[in-house]
């Protein structure tokens, strides 16, 4: 089809034959006459408009009779726009490739805390083939983002597979090497990263687990006694799956998880590779034969093989422990955090793309989030958080006192719990909102004799024979006239509580001060009978009689002793 019915001049008629030369040689154009040209167009100068020139073809290559070069982009109406040359251009271009690079980074804020936590950068659907997803049944909950607090387990686990042998037993499918349980606040303007020992000795529940046909088969879980397993052993033996480990946790700690994140030893090479290097200070030398460490003292950026050896030391350290080893990982994690919350690692689209594809090939997920706008949206949930908000800490256990020689560990129940009921009720371990500590008025008053004192204990605790041992305690070491034991409370209580008529106060006061109860836990009832016992409920906070009940509604000075707390903007050396 001609293009000169358009105004144009079809570009194989700009050819002639030259009588003399022989060849063709290229001729100028010229308007058609009596043409008008179309609408719109530009006047016709030499070249069809909006066309860029074209160059001389070579005497030896004659050009097609519709070889028409690169097509050109038809002109704006009514004229090109003004101002707007290849410099504008270029600087388009690279303003809209940092807003999409500042895009990803607000999306990923949230869960690249915890080094596995990517799913902020999860913008192409190209991802979604690189996730591993697990059906966990139950164990999790079915929402991405609901209301209230959030609860993400984080497990590292130490499998071999796939890695030729280079770590170990090629064909060891993996435990729950290093687990975190990730609370975020229901404001999200904290977080709580607390590490469970591997070594706690512990009981693991039933286990239902989804088949490859689709069938669910039950794991048989393993109660406490002699040959109680460790709770590394929640993931891996006998088949058990991370939706086991989160049963596990759930039934250590009396908080249930939300969902479940799980990686392996590559993830810790590309993903430190990926943000260009993680930052450590050591006030000593790190040297360990058997990872491959020797760092000297002072300050190194680690990655890759290096930042793999650098998690994984335990003879380095001074205690040669695992739980010397979680302080290290936590410190490690600390500083990924204030390299990614810094901004000017990940302003590269293709380092971010780069971290996205590795981090997703080593990510295994639970359904409900497992896909890129699920992990994209809790991602962007979390995005708010500051690293001077956000507190590692760890399980608080002592050695076994039935081993001899301490290769295991116990959960420390009275320091335990008052860690985990500051998690439950959702309070703040960076000192972000925090409580002050006062007397509480009920508190205040005439006692009553413990040989006066009255009252009926319920075991709402879960702990066997609670309400049995207060009893005996109470009588036996504290002289108190008349405890009873009521059995069983009707159902579980998160708290303990101690409910009273006025006429009764000054007995609650003596009761709360054997007992080390808080003045939140005391109860007084109008409606209640003088005549009648105090009712005293044991709840999930009670670890044993003589020991203090936890308050949630203040801040135990102890704390940071007791809980040996890290917050993430702390660039402190490591010991």
């Amino acid at each position: 089809m001609d293009t000169q019915d358009l105004g144009e001049i079809d570009p194989a008629d700009h050819w002639r034959a030259d009588p003399s030369a022989g060849p063709y040689r290229r001729r100028p154009a010229a308007p058609v006459p009596g043409r008008p040209r179309a609408r719109g167009l530009p006047r016709q100068t030499g070249r069809a408009a909006g066309v860029p020139a074209r160059p001389a073809a070579p005497p030896d290559r004659l050009p097609g009779p519709r070889d028409r070069g690169p097509a050109a982009a038809p002109p704006r109406r009514g004229g090109p726009r003004r101002g707007r040359g290849a410099a504008g251009r270029a600087r388009s271009g690279r303003l809209s490739r940092r807003r999409k690079a500042l895009l990803w980074v607000a999306a990923s804020m949230g869960l690249v805390l915890v080094i596995v936590g990517v799913g902020g950068y999860l913008v192409y659907e190209h991802f979604n083939a690189n996730l591993t997803t697990v059906d966990v049944g139950d164990a999790g909950s079915k929402d991405v983002l609901g209301d209230g607090p959030l609860n993400l387990l984080v497990i590292g686990t130490d499998s071999r597979q796939g890695l030729g042998g280079r770590y170990g037993d090629p064909d060891d499918t993996g435990h729950a090497d290093t687990t975190i349980l990730f609370h975020v606040s229901a404001d999200r303007s904290n977080a709580t990263a607390m590490s469970i020992p591997r070594d706690i000795v512990t009981s693991i529940p039933d286990c239902p687990t989804r088949q490859p046909d689709g069938t669910v088969r039950t794991i048989p879980g393993v109660p406490a006694g002699l040959t109680t397993p460790k709770f590394n052993e929640s993931l891996g033996v006998a088949g058990r799956d991370p939706g086991c480990t989160m049963r596990a946790v759930r039934q250590l700690t009396g908080i249930a998880v939300d969902h479940f994140m799980m990686v392996d030893f590559e993830a810790v090479k590309t993903l430190s590779t990926a943000v260009g290097g993680v930052d450590v200070c050591l006030a000593r030398p790190l040297v360990d034969p058997k990872s491959h460490l020797d760092l000297t003292a002072g300050r190194h950026r680690i990655e890759g093989e290096q930042a793999l050896q650098f998690v994984r030391t335990r003879h380095a350290l001074r205690n040669q422990s695992d739980l010397d080893r979680i302080k290290l990982q936590q410190r490690f994690l600390a500083a990924m955090i204030r390299k990614i919350k810094s901004g000017g690692s990940l302003t590269d689209p293709r380092k971010l793309f780069t971290l996205a594809d590795a981090a997703t090939k080593a990510l295994t997920v639970d359904r409900a989030i497992g896909s890129v706008s699920r992990l994209t949206s809790l991602a962007r949930g979390l995005s708010g958080l500051d690293a001077k908000h956000i507190t590692f800490v760890t399980l608080p256990v002592v050695d076994n006192p039935n081993e001899r020689v301490h290769a295991t560990v116990v959960v420390d129940r009275p320091r335990a719990q008052r860690l985990l009921t500051l998690v439950k009720d959702d309070v703040s371990l960076s000192g972000h909102k925090k409580k002050r500590h006062r007397t509480d008025p009920k508190l205040v008053g005439p006692k009553a004799p413990a040989s006066d004192v009255r009252v009926r204990v319920y075991n709402g605790s879960g702990i066997l024979g609670a309400a049995r041992g207060t009893v005996d305690w109470l009588r036996g070491t504290q002289g108190v006239g008349g405890p009873a034991n009521g059995g069983n409370a009707p159902a579980p209580a998160a708290r303990t509580t101690l409910v009273y008529s006025p006429e009764q106060a000054d007995q609650a006061r003596t009761l709360a001060a054997l007992l080390g109860l808080p003045g939140s836990a005391l109860r007084p009832s109008p409606g209640t009978s003088a005549g009648t016992d105090m009712s005293l409920t044991l709840g999930a906070d009670f670890t044993r009689a003589g020991v203090p009940v936890p308050d949630p509604d203040a801040d135990d000075p102890d704390d940071d002793a007791a809980m040996d707390r890290t917050q993430a903007d702390d660039a402190a050396c490591v010991k």
